[in-house]
């Protein structure tokens, strides 16, 4: 009875994260929010208690908060940025003496953010929670570089504190129900 539950509230979420994608304008985001219907079918009867319902908050906390931390970026921050081909935001680039001329900074962050969440709700999971200072210190410093900009800045403190607000939600919520 509770894989039904769970997979009943994976399809919602998942219906849910796709609308969220597409309103942010990364339809790309809306393809990853299905994993968790996925293993939730693919899992059935393996799992016993309520190991349905962690790994489901898992991976909820892991694929979710790509689209999450989009739409959050989107209404906090202002219309003006533009999005990079590789996923990252186009800056004017302070160096260069040609006019108009932009580069791409903040490259491979949904990829980063799934590895932060996933770290995140590990650590406190297996009973580490400290260690979440150590996961936002190493994107920071990796990082560093490409904040120069107050605009790369701004996305990058409110993504990194939407992302790390997610994660830990749904790892509060995991290790309640473990």
């Amino acid at each position: 009875m509770t894989w039904y539950i769970v997979l009943i509230v994976a399809v919602v979420i998942a219906i849910g994260l796709s609308l969220a994608a597409i309103l942010t304008k990364r339809p790309w985001l809306a393809a990853p929010s299905l994993l968790p219907v996925f293993a939730a079918i693919a899992t059935a009867g393996w799992l016993e208690g309520n190991g349905y319902l962690v790994a489901a908050i898992t991976l909820l906390g892991v694929i979710a908060g790509s689209p999450i931390v989009a739409l959050i970026l989107k209404l906090a921050t202002s219309e003006t940025v533009e999005l990079g081909s590789y996923g990252g935001i186009l800056v004017k680039d302070s160096t260069s003496k040609a006019p108009q001329r932009s580069h791409e900074v903040l490259r491979g962050g949904a990829t980063i953010g799934y590895l932060e969440r996933f770290a995140l709700i590990g650590t406190v999971l297996v009973g580490q929670p400290a260690a979440v200072a150590i996961i936002v210190a190493i994107k920071g410093l990796g990082r560093f570089s490409e904040l120069e900009s107050s605009q790369a800045r701004e996305r990058f403190i409110i993504g990194t504190l939407a992302s790390l607000a997610w994660a830990g939600t749904c790892a509060t919520a995991a290790a309640l129900s473990w």
